[in-house]
């Protein structure tokens, strides 16, 4: 028997594009639920688990980006990945700030199907984990058992791709990471525009929650990439 890749929540209100996007899905034997409105997604997600949630930003009954802060209210490991029709760069921010992912439409649903690949690779432990040793860096500390991250012994409240950049960034200690090796090695892109902000996004992200614990942590060179101090 074939083992599911993982269960997708679909969160879509056209119901064309959820057809669409839930027959790719299968095929690539993911196990798929789709819900038409805030409250359909909300009474899914009460009595199923899924692995991530693929939300459209606008829903007929509220807004894809605050069913995502509630999502992850009652799930903190639940993967986020937003659809949007509206690429402004203030749109993609307000999504990105607490999600894993964005797509925006019209999209090719190979795309799609291959960023939430990428997205549970990252995201999603294994069922069984040995105990490992944390990861340490200066005053930062990451366990590698809990995913959790501490600095200076108090608690840093991360999204797993915040986790997953940061972890990166401690494993190549004080080096610094090129922008094309963290987007490949963090979120798996092979091909991305060069006009992505999303790691300049994510840097800011774990710049404005590390920093209020110590003194900056993360270095830009600019041109090059970043690393730690």
């Amino acid at each position: 028997m074939t083992t599911a890749s993982g269960t997708v929540l679909v969160v879509e209100d056209e119901e064309s594009i959820a057809d669409v996007l839930g027959i790719a899905l299968r095929y690539h034997r993911f196990e798929v639920m789709t819900a038409g409105t805030v409250r359909d997604a909300l009474a899914l997600t009460e009595r199923t688990r899924p692995d991530v949630a693929l939300l459209d930003v606008m829903l007929p009954d509220g807004d894809g980006r605050a069913l995502g802060r509630e999502l992850r209210r009652s799930r903190p490991d639940l993967a986020l990945v937003f659809l949007t029709a509206r690429d402004a760069p203030a749109e993609i921010v307000g999504a990105l700030g607490f999600g894993d992912d964005y797509i925006t439409k019209p999209f090719d649903v190979d795309v799609v199907v291959a960023r939430i690949t990428a997205v549970l690779r990252r995201t999603r432990p294994a069922d069984v984990l040995p105990q490992r040793p944390p990861l340490r860096y200066g005053d930062l500390e990451l366990d590698e058992t809990t995913y959790s991250v501490h600095r200076a012994g108090r608690t840093v409240e991360l999204t797993p791709t915040e986790y997953a950049l940061l972890r990166f960034l401690v494993r190549n200690g004080g080096r610094v990471v090129p922008k094309e090796q963290l987007l490949r090695h963090v979120w798996q892109y092979e091909h991305t525009p060069p006009e992505s902000t999303v790691v300049e996004t994510y840097i800011s992200y774990l710049r404005r929650k590390l920093d209020t614990l110590g003194p900056p942590v993360i270095t830009t060179r600019r041109g090059v990439g970043y690393g730690l101090a």
